[in-house]
């Protein structure tokens, strides 16, 4: 069964590859030309969206969420800050905050708080990335999950180098080429990661404080 889907799988990207080459190339595969020839543009098209796709999507919440908070309740809320919070968390960020509608995930366990995880979505370059960023109860960051990145597969930042942060409060250290090394041939996306994260834990503190709107 194993050895029939790993096949299957062989044969499936195969054949995006070889409609993908045609595609650009402008000559319909083989197969195709035994077929209608207006519908092998269709094809590629299609076989494209699904590569694209299966190289955009990251882990799910769900299950980083279960990952970073094992046997954990967790309770999904939106909480919109005031416009002088905004201005709180953008200086003690040093970060934009593109919209006062923060997302974030609540977990307990036995009724007590264990921490509490954030969405931040943002743009790298010309598209998006979106990132899953896990506080601990004291607002000390666990980890960090790529749950969508849209650029270029070869920009998005790696585990090891998301691991870093592990740790980390919200201080002046807590930038690129201080506490934290840059990416080679990536620096757009760590500067992009570094702002979430410093967005993330300066609107945690400033929702800590018990000041919510």
């Amino acid at each position: 069964m194993m050895r029939r889907a790993t096949e299957t799988q062989r044969h499936g990207v195969s054949f995006v590859r070889n409609v993908l080459r045609a595609f650009v190339s402008g000559t319909p595969p083989r197969s195709a030309r035994r077929g209608p020839r207006a519908l092998w543009p269709v094809t590629a098209i299609c076989a494209g969206l699904f590569a694209a796709g299966a190289g955009a999507q990251g882990i799910t919440r769900e299950e980083a969420l279960a990952g970073v908070y094992p046997g954990a309740q967790i309770r999904a809320e939106q909480v919109f800050l005031t416009a002088a919070q905004v201005k709180q968390v953008a200086a003690a960020a040093g970060a934009d905050v593109p919209s006062p509608l923060v997302a974030r995930y609540v977990a307990t366990r036995d009724g007590r708080p264990v921490g509490r995880a954030y969405v931040d979505t943002h743009v790298v370059r010309t598209k998006k990335e979106s990132l899953l960023i896990s506080l601990d109860a004291e607002g000390r960051l666990l980890r960090i999950d790529v749950t969508a990145f849209l650029e270029p597969p070869e920009y998005r930042a790696s585990e090891p180098w998301l691991r870093q942060y592990r740790g980390h409060a919200l201080t002046d250290d807590l930038g690129i080429n201080r506490a934290i090394r840059p990416i080679a041939g990536a620096t757009l996306t760590a500067r992009a990661a570094n702002a979430a994260v410093r967005r993330v834990l300066a609107i945690d503190q400033i929702l800590a404080t018990g000041d919510r709107p």
